[in-house]
């Protein structure tokens, strides 16, 4: 239970912040679909971080739980992920994040290039976005960040699982969960590419 909010007076901004940004996101979606007839993608998933889950990462983090430590130490306050139908759709999103001017590129992590040792695959990035508010450090227009993550719906729905089986302290068998998630997210790789070169034919032939 949180005896106080880790955000203080910031929670509305970061909320502001988060609804910009989304609207940006979502005006470019609207712009593909005018010019091409296609999605840029397919759903978005986006949050402020619930704040018994901030005041945990502090602590697991070895941080006091403050509002120094949840907005300036932490870059996760705001979260979204992009969820898309194919993996090109993945680097045009990071292309139009790249192009906008009150967005800037502080951490990237193309984990579709470089595959994690147990099949995770996503494109991440850490933000930090120029807005005309107060940020922690006093300064206005502040400067605040967000983290980013670009997949595909099968990477989504392995991601989920893998997820589920980090957080779950009494499964049967780990070992062989862990093999057949490596083999599910290879399979479910190969897919992506063939979904990918099946969908370049289909456009070639327009």
């Amino acid at each position: 239970m949180t005896h106080f909010n880790i955000y203080e007076k910031y929670e509305p901004t970061l909320n502001i912040i988060l609804d910009n940004i989304i609207s940006q996101i979502k005006t470019y979606n609207d712009m593909e679909v005018q010019k091409s007839g296609e999605k840029a993608y397919e759903h978005l998933i986006y949050r402020v971080k619930n704040k018994d889950s901030m005041l945990e990462k502090c602590t697991r983090k070895n941080l006091p739980q403050t509002t120094y430590s949840a907005l300036h130490d932490i870059q996760d306050a705001i979260g979204i992920r992009i969820i898309c139908r194919f993996i090109d759709d993945i680097y045009k999103n990071i292309d139009y994040l790249k192009s906008l001017p009150n967005l800037k590129i502080i951490k990237e992590k193309d984990y579709i290039k470089n595959v994690k040792p147990n099949g995770y695959r996503s494109y991440h990035l850490i933000v930090e976005i120029t807005a005309p508010y107060e940020d922690i450090l006093g300064n206005n227009p502040g400067k605040f960040f967000a983290e980013i993550q670009v997949r595909t719906i099968a990477m989504d729905s392995w991601a989920s699982l893998e997820h589920q089986m980090k957080y779950k302290h009494d499964i049967k068998n780990p070992e062989l969960i862990v093999k057949e998630l490596k083999r599910c997210a290879d399979e479910l790789a190969a897919c992506d590419v063939s979904m990918q070169t099946i969908r370049n034919l289909i456009n070639a032939e327009n």
